[in-house]
């Protein structure tokens, strides 16, 4: 079972395929893990093993990875993480991928480390819109109140804290507008249409980015199998 141990942060991890590296995050939100992928539409591992060198992994406090949790935590420590993971297994230069919660952490790793990827495609991306600031807050408090036991070192402020952090802001949460609008990095945006993951989100980002293409069906059966060519098509254009 492939483990990656940093500090206090244990990170589970698989690698399928061979080629150029496409480092995965899975929806589910703070639940974020490998085995939300056989819930989507269609499964990347699967889709994307034949073609590319595929990583998929759990995220902090999420299916088989374990971590503290600190006061400070937010965004940052993730993005911290998906580094580290590339520092281990070697990988100077990457795609990545991310569903739902999947598609800020893309974001954020550009930002914090633009060299290192080559193409991103994010998979119905949350954000923020007039009416789910709640939807948020709920969906981090399930998941909170599943790990408090295993965390006596969080009080009730840093939980509160933490999910200001993550779920506090604007637009996708964790990166600007600006930035997008900066980000010469190419993005393929599969277009979300729910609470979670609202369709102006997704138009904005592919709107704002100068190197941005949209995909607005890909979830249904008679769509998927051209998007998920289309995403093959795009990954492989982009590589190197």
């Amino acid at each position: 079972m492939p483990i990656f141990e940093r500090e206090a942060v244990t990170l589970y991890y698989e690698v399928h395929g061979s080629g150029f590296p496409v480092l995965l995050f899975a929806p589910g939100g703070m639940r974020s893990s490998i085995p939300f992928w056989s819930r989507a539409p269609w499964n990347p591992i699967e889709a994307l093993a034949p073609h590319f060198r595929v990583i998929a992994m759990d995220q902090r406090n999420a299916g088989r990875s374990r971590a503290e949790v600190s006061i400070g935590d937010g965004w940052h420590v993730y993005t911290a993480d998906h580094l580290a993971l590339l520092d281990h297994l070697g990988i100077d230069r990457c795609h990545v991928l991310g569903g739902c919660i999947g598609g800020p952490y893309c974001l954020g790793l550009i930002e914090a480390a633009e060299e290192r990827v080559a193409a991103a495609v994010l998979q119905q991306p949350i954000g923020r819109s007039p009416d789910n600031a709640i939807a948020f807050e709920e969906l981090f408090d399930g998941w909170a109140s599943e790990q408090r036991a295993a965390h006596p070192e969080a009080d009730d402020h840093e939980w509160r804290a933490f999910r200001a952090r993550m779920f506090g802001g604007d637009f996708v949460f964790n990166v600007s507008r600006d930035f997008v609008r900066a980000c010469a990095t190419p993005l393929l945006v599969l277009m979300g249409g729910d609470l979670y993951h609202p369709e102006q989100t997704s138009r904005e980002i592919a709107s704002l980015a100068p190197h941005a293409e949209l995909i607005e069906r890909w979830k249904d059966p008679d769509s998927t199998p051209a998007a998920v060519a289309r995403v093959i098509e795009f990954l492989q254009r982009h590589a190197g």
